[in-house]
């Protein structure tokens, strides 16, 4: 199996930090963020970003002193294209369980079928700060992900048995089955999309909730707000954007602040 070629353009967009949170690294490709969670010389891969994205894992994971056999265990925190990107890839190449919520299965099938409140037409007219980032996001690969078909299903409240041993929080209204991971002995939480420092659907930086083009309901996308914000974590990892150090309770006020809350 081929690896996908990526141009300068897309590498260029990489960035690889080492325990953005403790014993968490992330990798940053084309406006979209992925986590390797270590555990006792064992990874949690957190979302598989695009299709692009999947040469730069390995390489990660080859800094990290690792190989992809040490890689348990893929865990979705929604099944957008920009999060299922290579994760067909892995499955088939590395043998790893694909985990996810019930609510995502039919995403993960059809990830180009997902509920939006706004035009995914009219927002990069709107936001033409836009266009230069999804122009990025579809020369790696978000136009021509693979569907996935088999997963293996989490519980909101559920402990995983994966490296890392995440919370699972489940944080609806970007989709209905998004959760997010807390990760309470590194006080930290994996957002996902549920709560971003970046938008790549209008080129805004700071806390907030993804714009209407890519959000099933507004409304309870900003109630999980306050989920999130009970962990109390100090350090926030999003699915877009730099981390967040100062506190996931003031990224939430932040974020309610900016859709006029």
């Amino acid at each position: 199996m081929t690896t996908p070629t990526t141009t300068s353009q897309v590498r260029r967009s990489v960035r690889f930090r080492r325990n953005a949170a403790p014993g968490i690294h992330r990798i940053q490709h084309a406006h979209v963020n992925c986590y390797l969670v270590e555990e006792a010389g064992q990874f949690t891969l957190v979302d598989a970003a695009l299709p692009a994205t999947w040469p730069f894992v390995h390489q990660a994971l080859s800094a990290l002193g690792a190989s992809p056999q040490d890689v348990t265990a893929l865990v979705l925190t929604h099944a957008h294209p920009d999060h299922l990107g290579f994760a067909r890839l892995a499955s088939d190449t590395w043998k790893v369980p694909i985990w996810a919520h019930p609510d995502e299965r039919p995403l993960a099938r059809h990830p180009y079928r997902y509920a939006h409140e706004r035009s995914r037409l009219i927002s990069p007219i709107a936001h033409p700060a836009s266009i230069p980032v999804l122009a990025t996001l579809i020369e790696a690969g978000a136009l021509r992900v693979r569907p996935v078909t088999t997963l293996h299903l989490f519980s909101p409240g559920e402990t995983l048995d994966v490296p890392g041993r995440p919370t699972v929080l489940h944080t609806p209204g970007h989709t209905a089955g998004h959760c997010a991971l807390y990760f309470a002995g590194r006080d930290t939480v994996i957002s996902g999309d549920a709560l971003v420092t970046f938008d790549p659907h209008t080129g805004k930086e700071g806390p907030q909730i993804i714009s209407g083009a890519a959000t099933a309901n507004t409304g309870r996308a900003l109630l999980s707000l306050g989920i999130l914000a009970s962990t109390d974590a100090g350090i926030m990892l999003p699915g877009h954007g730099h981390a967040w150090r100062d506190g996931i309770g003031h990224a939430a006020a932040l974020a309610r602040q900016a859709s006029g809350l």
